[in-house]
């Protein structure tokens, strides 16, 4: 059995543009791409932690040092410039695999410079200056 695991994922990333009259996709610093090992057109969630969306697309590479994180098309419509986002990728694994697998975590700063890359981290020992409720 193939299981969908949570791959590796950019935490609490700004989005700096939107642009709707693109085709689709959100633009994303190379730096913040190969720290999170995310390919050029691999399909991606963005879970808007400010407006509560979610909605999934393909990843482009952005300039490297940029920090950008531009959500292109239809989705623009729900991504505004400033919202904090996480982008997320998931991967097939066979069982055993699974049971193994660690995600990846790239945690940013308010301009999408990468901060730490570490396993993903449970919600109760989440260092505090990544706790929205500030504990």
């Amino acid at each position: 059995m193939r299981r969908k695991m949570m791959y590796s994922k950019i935490h609490r990333a700004t989005v700096t543009h939107a642009d709707l009259h693109y085709e689709g996709s959100v633009t994303i610093d190379t730096d913040l791409l190969e720290a999170a090992d995310i390919l050029p057109y691999e399909w991606i969630c963005i879970w808007n932690v400010t407006q509560g969306t979610r909605l999934e697309t393909y990843a482009i590479p952005g300039p490297s040092g940029s920090g950008v994180i531009c959500v292109n098309g239809a989705a623009a419509h729900l991504n505004d410039p400033g919202d904090i986002v996480i982008l997320c990728t998931y991967v097939q694994m066979d069982g055993e695999e699974a049971r193994n697998h660690v995600g990846k975590c790239v945690r940013v700063d308010e301009n999408n410079k990468i901060v730490s890359t570490e396993p993903e981290t449970p919600g109760p020992k989440m260092p505090a200056k990544y706790d929205a409720t500030g504990s």
